[in-house]
């Protein structure tokens, strides 16, 4: 028998790794989670950064690394330096910063567009889950365990699935650019802001004098 449910699932799996892939994304704020997919060649394999070390974000710059093992050391900051999130650890010892700059308009523009290509890839992978179940659906047609009204009526609630999963991931593609964009509205307001107040002050002296 079919089991829509199965599939419904693993779209649910998808957006899942996809919701963690976003987070994973460098956006001018300190977050652990950023590090998520961070993996570190120890003991013989691919260990994720939070079974070696403990993570935490003393401030919003600032992402500290205390490497249990003083042996992987080198091997976690080798890791940071080849994923993509353009950070440079700063060793001391067993303790690893992590200094979290601003985003300029540069990186912003290829984070944006990055999320976009995540998007469209985790939308591939619902369609190829809708495909495998109408695939499933055929065989189990030709195979007479189910008739051809059960065939189309199960099409329709897959596809209701992969609706709605789209549909999920395009929210989560739009919020996560608007934050992007938040962070970098909110750091040029805060550079007019202070530009102002130093203009002011210089003007203020100037009179003075």
């Amino acid at each position: 028998m079919f089991n829509d449910k199965t599939y419904s699932q693993k779209m649910d799996k998808t957006i899942e790794v996809f919701s963690k892939e976003l987070t994973s994304l460098r956006t001018g704020r300190a977050n652990a989670a950023m590090l998520d997919l961070v993996k570190v060649d120890v003991y013989g394999q691919a260990m994720p950064l939070n079974q070696v070390s403990s993570i935490t974000t003393p401030d919003a710059r600032t992402i500290n690394i205390q490497v249990w093992d003083l042996n992987n050391v080198p091997l976690v900051d080798s890791a940071i330096k080849k994923s993509e999130l353009g950070l440079n650890p700063q060793i001391d010892g067993q303790l690893i910063r992590l200094p979290v700059p601003d985003l300029n308009e540069e990186r912003r523009m290829e984070i944006k567009k990055l999320i976009k290509a995540m998007g469209e890839k985790c939308k591939i992978s619902i369609r190829n889950i809708r495909r495998e179940a109408n695939d499933d659906l055929k065989n189990l047609v030709k195979d007479k365990e189910i008739s051809e009204d059960d065939e189309k009526k199960n099409e329709k609630t897959v596809q209701t699935f992969t609706d709605e999963h789209i549909k999920a991931i395009d929210q989560k593609v739009e919020a996560k650019e608007k934050e992007i964009m938040t962070i970098w509205t909110q750091l040029n307001m805060l550079l007019s802001l202070w530009m102002a107040m130093v203009d002011g002050e210089f003007k203020i002296r100037v009179h003075v004098i």
